[in-house]
């Protein structure tokens, strides 16, 4: 379903999002001024492995899944796009097909740019330029942190470092308990498992362990991380 206007929340995430918030004013306007809303339904696909790119896209609302199928045709989830973050541009700078899948996750919401667009303002902007190249510079040592990590440490650590992660993007402060946060985003433990390239029962074990020394609480509707410093110590091991 599309929608023209954000809400004032959809737009707050999308305006303070660590790289679109460092562009200049007139920027950040050129690019708002040609992008529209699409809004999605829980595990709606909106783009698919192979198709050719057509929009340059920032989540608002929501989460987007990136995933991959399997030779056996099993859904592998790569990772989760936040609000505040644009993706699909890879595509349309190298003229190739996507490359993954990209499905809603809960009820969400794009904030899109057509790839016309997205190259009328390339042309216009050498600021543009820049700031892809610092986009992708910036994926790239993300790229490069992950496979470190996945080398060097153990999967207790990835784990806390995950949790980590999912505070900072989808955090919310218990109201019953203000040192405790509620991680937002509900994930299978299936999908952390394949988030960290293990398997759930492996991933099980490490939560139930952290679950008893009180960095974490595991309920029905999600994880509640009750000891941030206790996971900071778990993420670093050698620290």
């Amino acid at each position: 379903m599309d929608d023209p206007i954000l809400t004032i929340e959809e737009r707050e995430a999308i305006n303070s999002g660590r790289w679109f918030s460092s562009l200049s004013p007139s920027l950040r306007h050129d690019i708002l001024r040609c992008a529209y809303v699409k809004r999605f339904k829980d595990g709606t696909l909106i783009c698919a492995r192979g198709e050719p790119p057509e929009e340059w896209i920032a989540c608002a609302r929501g989460a987007v899944r990136v995933s991959s199928t399997s030779i056996t045709g099993k859904q592998i989830t790569l990772d989760y796009v936040e609000p505040g973050i644009w993706f699909g541009d890879v595509a349309i700078l190298d003229g190739d097909k996507r490359t993954h899948d990209a499905y809603a996750h809960g009820e969400t919401t794009l904030l899109c740019v057509s790839k016309t667009d997205f190259k009328k303002i390339l042309s216009m902007h050498v600021e543009f330029s820049e700031a892809m190249l610092r986009l992708h510079a910036r994926r790239i040592r993300q790229l490069y942190g992950l496979v470190e990590d996945l080398n060097t440490l153990p999967l207790r650590a990835r784990l806390a470092k995950q949790l980590l992660h999912l505070v900072r993007s989808y955090g919310v402060t218990s109201l019953s308990d203000g040192s405790e946060i509620r991680i937002g985003l509900h994930l299978a433990q299936e999908e952390l498992a394949q988030l960290l390239g293990a398997s759930r029962q492996r991933v099980n074990q490490e939560l139930k362990a952290m679950e008893r020394e009180n960095a974490i609480r595991i309920e029905p509707g999600g994880l509640v991380v009750c000891d941030r410093d206790t996971l900071l110590r778990i993420a670093a091991p050698d620290a």
